[in-house]
């Protein structure tokens, strides 16, 4: 499909992985859990014209820089900043206490705040996991003002490095200010959605798959990819109201036409990213309502070869009890007559063995009959 975007957009995701922004501090290794503070400032620069001026390696000197530069643009990145880098940014730019406290805190819901003439925005990048099969949320925060840019990491995703080699590249772009900043950003975010998108498919694709093969386990796999969906879903869905809000106030803050017409391609791009998550959690609620019956049908199944099993055994139970019932009669009549007693009656009688056998036979012939004849036999 031909890319309609800007004339300076350019697909970010050809060719090898980047890897992400790493620290400018020349001792810093791997990034660690909580990066002390020299190494939270990832990087920063000085803009004018679109074009980097100056590479500044702390903030003092960033804002020095800033100064110095009349009609210059700083883009700040920080990762997991300390308290006081944050403040620190707030008094030089003016940034709303409870946006600082946002940033702080962490683990806020997307959306777009507006606090005079600074915005506020958190956005829930996605991005999925082959090995794992699952998705790994990160959280972006980004202050912006008329002439600076800072963006707060608090996970390894979005890669912010690539976005902002990607903008340098586009001198056009950054000529918009932080509004072209802000534009790359989402737009990184948002194309970042539709691997997660195809990962979610092949994996509701193979769940369909393991529910009418009875595969053990898919009850918990389909529990588990739905609370994925749900967290993508929230993610995702508010980023559309967060766009829809841009666009109204276009006109109020004279953002140029050609950048209104990229954001509103973002806002399709999310549109339709919250139109599939959407159509996950239902085709989900699907896939368990049927994976519920066919549960129940194999259960069903089972009992059904369970109880004609129980009553099979129960009519082999029925044939040997019976049979014991007619052997245990001659042998009752056999033992009372195997008596050593002198005075029993018919003991001294001549025809006393024939009556004790055809007695034996006539019990066990009617026991017979009737064991029969309530289908025992």
């Amino acid at each position: 499909m031909p890319d309609r975007r800007l004339p300076f957009r350019a697909r970010r995701h050809g060719g090898a992985q980047e890897p992400p922004e790493r620290s400018m501090d020349p001792r810093a290794g791997d990034t660690p859990e909580s990066p002390p503070v020299e190494r939270s400032l990832i990087d920063a620069a000085i803009y004018v014209r679109g074009v980097r001026v100056a590479s500044p390696t702390t903030l003092a000197a960033t804002y020095r820089e800033l100064h110095d530069r009349p009609g210059a643009m700083a883009w700040i990145g920080l990762y997991r900043p300390s308290e006081s880098q944050l403040l620190s940014a707030a008094e030089e730019f003016g940034l709303h206490a409870l946006a600082i406290e946002d940033a702080i805190v962490a683990h806020q819901r997307p959306k777009l705040e507006r606090y005079g003439e600074t915005l506020f925005v958190v956005l829930r990048a996605a991005r999925y996991l082959d090995d794992l099969e699952e998705v790994d949320f990160g959280e972006l925060h980004v202050f912006l003002g008329h002439n600076f840019v800072v963006t707060v990491r608090h996970a390894e995703s979005p890669d912010l490095s690539a976005v902002r080699r990607w903008a340098e590249d586009r001198p056009e772009l950054l000529r918009q200010g932080p509004e072209g900043v802000l534009y790359a950003i989402l737009d990184s975010v948002v194309d970042d959605y539709a691997p997660v998108v195809g990962g979610l498919q092949n994996d509701i694709d193979e769940i369909e798959a393991e529910v009418f093969l009875g595969a053990p386990n898919v009850s918990r796999r389909i529990y588990e990819l739905s609370r994925e969906v749900i967290e993508f879903q929230r993610a995702t869905r508010p980023l559309l109201r967060m766009l829809a809000d841009l666009t109204s106030g276009f006109d109020k803050y004279h953002v140029d036409e050609e950048l209104r017409r990229y954001l509103r391609d973002v806002e399709d791009h999310a549109t339709i990213a919250v139109e599939r998550v959407a159509g996950f959690r239902q085709m989900l609620e699907g896939i368990m309502r049927v994976n519920a019956i066919v549960v129940t049908q194999s259960q069903n199944e089972e009992m059904k070869q369970l109880t004609a099993a129980s009553n099979a055994q129960n009519e082999e139970v029925k044939k040997i009890s019976a049979y014991a019932a007619i052997l245990f009669a001659p042998t009752l009549i056999g033992t009372v007559y195997g008596m050593n007693f002198d005075d029993m009656p018919e003991l001294h009688w001549a025809y006393g063995y024939p009556f004790a056998v055809g007695l034996m036979v006539l019990v066990c012939v009617v026991l017979y009959l009737i064991f029969k004849r309530r289908n025992w036999l």
